[in-house]
């Protein structure tokens, strides 16, 4: 299979067409490997438009939501960006073309190591892994910038909300039943606002943010 050609048309198919204009984006996902975080047995699909499995309960979110929430998110070069739930680094290592600095949090030993290995063969030099519950944030690496969930989540962030600095954004995709909306938290001063951009595809819940029985968000 040519993955750099598939990484090319998954550019002008799923992120252009979405209107996605930021080049800077673009670039990032034509550079990223997409098939390298992905296991053996995924990767032929690697660039397919539907999310996909990597892990027990883990799964990388379509590269249109992907792309999407990160354009909302308005990234700055100067950025320091608190990625939740890496998994085996993928996001991270989109992120790492965006911003100066990646702090990733894994609480799976296994995926942790996996990234930091496919972050030395993709070439990522600004990123760095924290074990630590994803809900929990990394309080004492903040506060940031951006903090990115690139999944699902049906709580609000409650702790890493606290984690953003003055002006700072935190994106994810929220889920509620059958619906999921892309959303966007800003902080500015003491208040914090949300408001939702895009309805979203994302189904698999990181750990951490499931909603408990009988929960209203």
């Amino acid at each position: 299979m040519d993955f750099e050609a598939a990484r090319k048309h998954l550019v002008d198919s799923q992120i252009r067409t979405s209107d996605v204009t930021d080049l800077r984006i673009q670039r990032a996902f034509e550079a990223v490997e997409r098939e390298r975080f992905l296991p053996a047995e995924v990767r032929a699909q690697a660039y397919v438009d539907r999310e996909l499995v990597y892990a027990p309960g883990r799964s990388l979110i379509t590269a249109r939501d992907f792309a999407k929430l990160l354009d909302a998110l308005d990234i700055k070069a100067s950025d320091l960006i608190l990625d939740v739930g890496c998994g085996a680094g993928y996001s991270s290592a989109i992120l790492a073309q965006l911003g100066e600095m990646i702090v990733a949090i894994e609480p799976d030993p296994v995926l942790a190591a996996k990234a930091q290995e496919n972050w030395a063969a993709a070439g990522v030099v600004n990123a760095a892994i924290v074990a630590a519950d994803p809900a929990a944030g990394a309080a004492k690496q903040g506060p940031f910038d951006v903090i990115v969930i690139a999944g699902a989540i049906e709580v609000e962030p409650t702790d890493l909300l606290k984690q953003l600095k003055d002006g700072g954004r935190l994106g994810a995709i929220v889920r509620r039943g059958a619906l999921a909306k892309a959303t966007i938290w800003r902080r500015s001063g003491a208040a914090i606002a949300s408001h939702e951009i895009f309805d979203a595809a994302a189904k698999t819940v990181l750990p951490g943010f499931t909603r408990p029985k009988a929960f209203v968000f």
